[in-house]
């Protein structure tokens, strides 16, 4: 057997014969991050997110799959569109859990300002987590696959970051940090910094702050530590069982009487969650389009023949990342 037979058996096995849900779902982040974009810096919320939802749900009946929404704009009487519980794709096989974000950073893009993303996300049917009723906000700790086996998030952040940089051959003061800039994090800021880590403070996107830490390849920051929204957590986990990060993420009540709802609900408010219990199983797709241009994707940029889109598009099973860049002509539209 030659090196050329080996080299395309791998290429084989890699899924070349399989179809791809995730390249089709690049069409469906695509559609989002262009109706998005033409709102960009126009300081309306909800007319960027209006835009978004309607492009989405426009384009996703065009994919093959029957799709249940699990992570959507919300509940049916909350949202008319991309509601949790909505099926959406055209009817065909296969079925699939769907997660989505129209704009992740509907307030980035509305100011203009860097880092929002269009996104979807599936799974098999039943595979991702489902957060209880009531529960908005998860603690999260992302790092990348070097660091996987040694975070706690028990440990307190020194340790942690401690346990990081020795996993990743380096040194604490060489280690950034992201955090979302809320007063909440305060604290979680002020150890970070006493433990001698850099710190990069983002003002929305935590989808994109997990994806960062957890990518071997990208070097900007290796941590991403802080509060966020549930929904957003299993948006990053899909993300991360492709590059084969870790994110441990546990349920975190906003006051007193939130806490004490939970509790009577019988929610255990101390479990711990990983990846793959977010998300389960390998047949898990990832694709997100940029809208304003950040650090992972760049954002739509308009010509006078039509618009550029940068995506990613990423597979659990084959560990797969695919770069994509789209022209998109006006004239033949």
């Amino acid at each position: 057997m030659t090196r050329q037979d080996i080299d395309n058996g791998r290429y084989m096995r890699a899924g070349m014969k399989e179809r791809n849900l995730g390249l089709e779902l690049v069409r469906v982040t695509e559609a989002a991050a262009y109706a998005a974009s033409r709102f960009m810096g126009r300081g309306d919320k909800i007319a960027v997110d209006q835009a978004a939802v309607d492009a989405m749900r426009s384009a996703v009946d065009g994919v093959d799959m029957h799709g249940v929404v699990v992570i959507g704009e919300g509940e049916k009487d909350e949202a008319p569109m991309l509601f949790v519980g909505e099926e959406i794709g055209n009817g065909l096989p296969p079925e699939v859990d769907v997660a989505v974000d129209p704009v992740d950073g509907t307030r980035l893009t509305a100011l203009g300002l860097p880092g929002a993303i269009a996104v979807v996300a599936t799974a098999d049917r039943g595979a991702m987590f489902q957060a209880p009723p009531g529960v908005y906000y998860m603690e999260k700790l992302a790092v990348s696959r070097a660091a996987a086996q040694v975070i706690d998030l028990d440990a307190p952040i020194a340790e942690n970051l401690a346990r990081i940089a020795r996993a990743r051959g380096t040194r604490v003061d060489d280690l950034t940090v992201t955090v979302l800039d809320r007063p909440r994090h305060e604290d979680i800021i002020n150890q970070v910094r006493a433990a001698g880590a850099r710190i990069q403070l983002i003002m929305d996107g935590d989808v994109a702050a997990a994806i960062h830490a957890a990518m071997e390849q990208y070097d900007a920051t290796d941590v991403y530590i802080g509060t966020g929204g549930a929904p957003e957590a299993v948006l990053a986990a899909a993300a991360l069982k492709c590059v084969g990060g870790q994110m441990l993420c546990r349920i975190w009540p906003r006051t007193d009487d939130e806490r004490a709802k939970l509790l009577a609900d019988g929610v255990d408010l101390k479990r711990i969650y990983t990846v793959d219990d977010l998300v389960r199983g390998e047949n898990v797709s990832f694709a997100a389009t940029g809208i304003t241009t950040g650090d992972l994707l760049r954002g739509v940029r308009f010509g006078p023949d039509g618009a550029r889109t940068h995506s990613v598009m990423m597979r659990a099973k084959t560990g797969t990342i695919r770069y994509i860049e789209a022209i998109h002509n006006w004239k033949r539209v």
